[in-house]
């Protein structure tokens, strides 16, 4: 597999209200978007499904999700895998409803995870197409939002990614939800831990490990182990590994939006598998996790790069946008977990009159410009450039001495 190449820091500079200061002020304070927003996310729901339902209701009120983003379906529960007829029927529904600010979707079940020979949340990504299917464990096709920097992916490649509300009951689901509204905007200090098996057949993204810890350095502190299991650690923001099982999950402390995941067969046969389900990694305390449906062989294209979901993270994406864009071919692969966590989102706070703080995470070093116009529509003018920021957590405190109009943060 060629190493991807991380994306470079020219964001769209399109600018979102992200925070309106005081009258007194007048001035309002328009950050870059850095990920997805409630209104972008649609939430479907089986409404003969009384989990399903509990779950939606919960995630809406939770999320503050618009009543239109709900989309409602009727069909059997309790099967693990829906024929590519009857998703075909359930999809022409989804598209009928979806609204056209919609980017991407929250699946409030856990059964069925698959549809024919791909996962659900491919399926409803991609629509059902057998390119996305593995021939003897072939290669499947390239998914085109893999490492990109698109913001809107419906409007860029016609695709909504899509991730499930798993787990087995309700109270599960909850504290899984809970983590996700928790880890927004709260630069949890915590590590990668990329760990390098006995099962050698397995580990096969181990040849990543050290160029992501080069490329990274400063950002996360990363941890590269020998090891099948990492035991009695507080502070697990990453954890990417390869084993049938992963012993001692009970041992780990994960932070409000962590990520993890164990390459090998069947982790994402989520009710089902005869390994160890992806719903293990949400019950241990992850905030989002991945596993495959269907045999994708040790393929390390139809898994997360763990380098690039943690650089689209740090850039302030959502767990939803940070996971696909680091799985070259999903097909397989179905995501689970709480679309919305963005633990490291930026944001403004007011910390005196006229005085503001932004928190912002940053993978690389750059500038940040500010500028300032009196319509929200521009033209905005340059006043000032902050140095450098640096790699990781920085804390940028600014003065608005205009008494009116707009100022636009760029980086």
């Amino acid at each position: 597999m060629t190493r991807p190449i991380l994306p470079c820091l020219c964001l769209l500079l399109v600018a979102a209200l992200l925070h309106a200061a005081p009258a007194a002020a007048q001035a309002r304070i328009q950050l870059q978007p850095t990920g997805l927003t409630p209104d972008e996310l649609a939430v479907i729901v089986n409404d003969d499904d009384p989990l399903s339902q509990q779950v939606a209701d919960y995630y809406r009120k939770a999320r503050r999700i618009p009543e239109a983003n709900m989309i409602h379906l009727r069909f059997p529960p309790g099967r693990h895998t829906l024929t590519r007829d009857e998703f075909r029927q359930l999809k022409t529904r989804i598209d009928q409803a979806t609204p056209a600010r919609v980017q991407a979707y929250a699946v409030a079940w856990t059964d069925p995870y698959r549809v024919d020979c791909m996962s659900l949340t491919s399926a409803l990504a991609f629509g059902f197409d057998e390119s996305h299917c593995a021939a003897d464990c072939g290669p499947t096709a390239l998914s085109p939002y893999f490492n990109s920097t698109s913001l809107q992916p419906a409007r860029d490649f016609n695709m909504r990614p899509a991730m499930m509300l798993a787990g087995i009951r309700f109270e599960d689901v909850k504290a899984l939800i809970d983590r996700g509204v928790a880890a927004d905007q709260s630069f949890p200090q915590g590590r990668a831990y990329l760990a390098v098996t006995s099962d050698k057949a397995r580990s096969v993204r181990a040849t990543l490990y050290e160029q992501t810890a080069k490329d990274l350095e400063g950002v996360f502190p990363i941890d590269i182990v020998e090891t099948d299991a990492i035991a009695d650690r507080r502070d697990v923001l990453f954890y990417f590994t390869g084993l049938v099982r992963v012993p001692q999950l009970d041992t780990l402390t994960f932070l409000p939006g962590a990520l993890a995941d164990h390459l090998t067969s069947a982790g994402g046969q989520l009710t089902d598998s005869s390994q160890m389900s992806s719903l293990r990694w949400l019950e241990a305390g992850a905030t989002a996790s991945y596993g495959t449906v269907v045999e994708p062989c040790n393929h390390p294209q139809k898994f997360p790069v763990p380098g690039v979901a943690m650089y689209h993270y740090a850039l302030g994406a959502s767990a939803i946008e940070a996971y696909w864009k680091s799985v070259a071919w999903p097909g397989a692969g179905v995501f689970v977990g709480e679309p919305l966590a963005r633990p490291f989102a930026p944001g403004v706070r007011e910390v005196g009159p006229g005085q503001f703080e932004l928190r912002l995470f940053s993978p690389r070093e750059r500038f940040l410009d500010i500028e300032h116009s009196r319509s929200a529509a521009g033209p905005f003018k340059p006043i000032s450039r902050h140095p450098a920021l640096r790699r990781g957590a920085n804390a940028v405190r600014f003065s608005v001495a205009r008494n009116e109009g707009y100022l636009r943060i760029r980086w």
